[in-house]
């Protein structure tokens, strides 16, 4: 069978959504290599595919992860993008080492690992980008011409432009940077096209929309309120948002003032699991904290999902059929809150955290249930995995 190699960042964002994908090229016999940091290594293996190990200089975002790894995300958006340009710069000397004697029969890549695209036009290796987020539109460009302008005036995005095209010209890539980071060849899209901006003007020729690509159950636990299970909320901000202490706070005040729910923190890894408590100072009996969960699998037994919104969360939300509470904390996730919002299943939360006033955004979440399960049966209807890895295969050679 087909050798196919995956390109991403070690970042559980960019990688747990393509990893059921991977599991199944490999039960169908495919040979799927994974380049990407040793941190990654658990999970990658757990699908079945091989690590080939390059040293990231991401900084840490999922266990290992610390408070001055959180440091250096901070700024604005050039600041952000210049972590990544200095990411494809790091990356691109290592996996041409690690693959010019293992050449595979087609390389995926995550968003961040555009970079694989290079290896991919010297070696004459078709390409299909997996996206865990949005995608381009017919008038994209025209329509982000206000931030492509900010980019090409500030200095500091001027010099990273200049070193983004200087990377891809080394390698005979006379092409913008933006222009190729941003228009794959082919894209497989893990989202809803509910969660797509523009979705009409998406050239479905070029992207393939199958929804999150991950294998579930056919059916959720007890609906809420059920019988067999308290109404559960889930407070999870991913891996990099995850200093929220106002946040917890007012969860375990909530929790104190509805003993008869479960609520379930993820803090994260900069986050000591022991300072979350109530304003009392005390942790409810019926409140559960833990540095990190498996979140689709948490999600199933979760009838309120409070998130930052990030594309990963806001898709599995999706999935699951979990209406959600939204505190978008940057870059696109007020968009996506928006989107959850204009879908039927999202509420922002509150301005003024208490338990509270979480607690009514709670039951304004609880009452778009219905509408987050319809939404997931439509979200079924795309294919997920199954389409997903379809569209794999399509793009083997031969």
């Amino acid at each position: 069978m087909a050798h196919i190699a995956m390109f991403s960042i070690p970042a559980p964002g960019h990688v747990l959504p393509a990893l059921d994908v991977l599991a199944e090229l490999v039960r169908r016999g495919h040979r799927v290599t994974c380049a990407n940091d040793e941190s990654m290594r658990a999970a990658i293996e757990a699908a079945g595919a091989e690590l080939k190990v390059y040293r990231s200089v991401i900084p840490a975002l999922g266990e290992a992860a610390s408070a001055q790894d959180g440091e250096a995300f901070s700024g604005d958006v050039i600041d952000q993008l210049t972590v990544f340009a200095d990411e494809y710069e790091n990356q691109l000397p290592q996996w041409f080492a690690l693959y010019e004697d293992d050449r595979p029969d087609l390389i995926l890549y995550d968003i961040a690992g555009a970079m694989g695209v290079v290896l991919a036009r010297t070696w004459g290796i078709p390409t299909l980008q997996v996206s865990p987020t949005y995608v381009a539109w017919e008038g994209y460009d025209e329509d982000m011409a206000d931030f492509h302008a900010m980019l090409r005036t500030d200095p500091r995005g001027v010099a990273m432009l200049e070193r983004q095209d200087a990377l891809l010209a080394r390698h005979g890539i006379d092409e913008d940077s933006l222009h190729f980071l941003g228009r794959p060849e082919r894209s497989l899209v893990l989202i809803a096209p509910s969660m797509q901006p523009n979705a009409d003007r998406v050239d479905r020729r070029v992207y393939t929309f199958t929804g999150p690509a991950r294998r579930l159950p056919d059916v959720r636990a007890a609906p809420s309120g059920g019988a067999d299970r308290p109404t559960t909320l889930l407070v999870s901000f991913g891996s990099a948002f995850t200093d929220q202490p106002e946040t917890y706070r007012a969860a375990c005040d909530l929790a104190a003032l509805r003993p008869d729910w479960r609520v379930i923190l993820q803090v994260g890894g900069r986050t000591d699991p022991s300072t979350v408590t109530a304003s009392d100072g005390a942790v409810p009996p019926n409140v559960e904290v833990h540095p990190w969960i498996d979140q689709v699998a948490v999600l199933q037994e979760t009838d309120i999902f409070l998130t930052h919104a990030g594309m990963g969360g806001s898709s599995e939300a999706m999935l699951t059929g979990t209406p959600v509470v939204t505190a978008p904390q940057a870059a696109d996730q007020f968009e996506n809150a928006t989107m959850l919002a204009a879908a039927g299943i999202g509420v922002p939360a509150p301005e003024e955290l208490s338990g509270g006033s979480l607690g009514e955004a709670c039951d304004a979440a609880l009452a778009l249930s219905p509408r987050a399960r319809e939404l997931a049966h439509e979200l079924a209807e795309l294919g997920g995995l199954t389409r997903a890895v379809e569209v794999v295969e399509s793009r083997l050679p031969g």
